[in-house]
């Protein structure tokens, strides 16, 4: 079974050109992502499940302003040829997250994949700093994911992908915008990733960026062990 579970990773993230005006010092965690997949692929590496080949894909960048930085206006094109045009350059890290998705799709070729990622506030602000969200479409994954949770400790609910907002993503001069309106922006962020996959390919987002962090301890290491038992299972499964 071929798959890939993989995130977006930011170095550091101050927002760009639309910079952020608070908790800059704490964009530490939006390497949490990344933590949890190589965490996993460390794991899975020892662990050696059978019946499993496992693609852990890292689309490293930075957010900061330069001469070469976008800005807001600009028209990105991703590398499956949807244009992009930006509204905000503080919703980046899904742009990195396109092409990371266009290559495990396309030049992978992964049967099945899940993507874990920090990627939206407005996801902190619907679940909490305890629990993550999921979207998918695929109702088996969703299964899947759930079962892991529940095995795991690490908490999730599954979120809905509400088609009607992608009239939010509407653009004049490109296919889609890289972000909405202030409501619902994680699930808008969700369906602006769906440009990205195969529309029959099981793909889950998942945004972890309430759990990786505790303002008491630091970094939670947080969907480590949800990917590890994930891959684990596919592996089990066959």
């Amino acid at each position: 079974y071929h798959l890939t579970p993989f995130v977006s990773y930011h170095q550091f993230d101050t927002g760009g050109y639309n910079i952020k005006i608070s908790m800059m010092e704490l964009m530490k965690f939006d390497c949490g992502g990344s933590a949890a997949v190589l965490g996993a692929a460390k794991a899975v590496g020892e662990l050696a499940p059978e019946g499993v080949e496992a693609h852990f894909i890292v689309a490293a960048c930075e957010n900061m302003i330069n001469d070469r930085a976008i800005v807001p206006s600009d028209v990105l094109t991703a590398s499956n040829g949807v244009t992009i045009e930006i509204i905000n350059t503080d919703a980046e890290g899904r742009l990195t997250l396109a092409d990371a998705l266009v290559y495990a799709d396309k030049e992978v070729g992964c049967e099945s994949i899940i993507e874990l990622s920090t990627l939206t506030g407005a996801c902190m602000v619907s679940l909490g700093t305890k629990v993550c969200g999921v979207w998918t479409s695929d109702d088996d994954l969703a299964s899947d994911l759930s079962n892991v949770s529940k095995k795991t400790g690490e908490k999730s609910w599954r979120m809905p992908l509400e088609k009607e907002y992608n009239d939010q993503l509407k653009s004049k001069i490109a296919d889609i915008t890289n972000c909405g309106t202030r409501y619902g922006g994680a699930i808008t962020a969700a369906l602006f990733l769906e440009n990205f996959v195969d529309k029959k390919k099981p793909f889950a987002h998942i945004d972890i960026a309430g759990p990786v962090w505790d303002d008491k301890v630091g970094a939670t290491g947080f969907g480590a062990k949800m990917v590890t038992e994930w891959v684990s299972m596919q592996g089990k499964s066959e």
